[in-house]
């Protein structure tokens, strides 16, 4: 068993480091340490235990999309031709991928899969639309929804009251 595949307790002082970190990962051990009321090197072991455990899957730079050029996003609701075990896999592995592709979730209901894609206009939704996801015949149905606005963008996950 690897130390991901153990299942590891949360007490309040990890809720309270986790919670730091979603706010502000790129800050200093010392810096999270202080906020939580906990000295360096302690915090450091409970960062690095969550890590080794997975419960820290990774620490990454959030970016602006208009920033960096990509203002276009849509959900795609997409419905598989044949939605069977092996069509599931290949679609996962297509998605995995493509970076166009920015989060995607298979679904209960009407349709097997919803995407999150980013591109720099509609054009490139379209090129992708026909270049990726509808070359082949394992989707049968797309429907997208545009966003025009954001109203609220987190990566945070709602912890348990600290």
């Amino acid at each position: 068993m690897s130390a991901q595949d153990e299942k590891i307790s949360l007490d309040a002082m990890d809720l309270r480091i986790l919670d730091a970190m979603q706010k502000d990962a790129s800050r200093s051990v010392g810096d999270i340490a202080t906020s939580v009321g906990l000295s360096q090197t302690p915090c450091w072991r409970r960062i690095k235990r969550m890590k080794d455990a997975g419960v820290i899957k990774s620490i990454v730079a959030t970016l602006d999309r208009e920033t960096v050029g990509l203002g276009f996003t849509s959900y795609a609701f997409v419905k598989l031709g044949m939605p069977s075990r092996e069509n599931m896999e290949k679609f996962d592995r297509l998605v995995a991928r493509w970076p166009e592709v920015i989060m995607c979730e298979r679904v209960t209901g009407a349709v097997d899969y919803l995407i999150k894609v980013v591109t720099t206009d509609i054009k490139e939704y379209d090129a992708f639309l026909r270049d990726r996801l509808l070359n082949g015949d394992l989707v049968s149905d797309v429907q997208s929804r545009i966003v025009v606005a954001t109203v609220k963008e987190t990566t945070a996950l709602p912890l348990p009251d600290l």
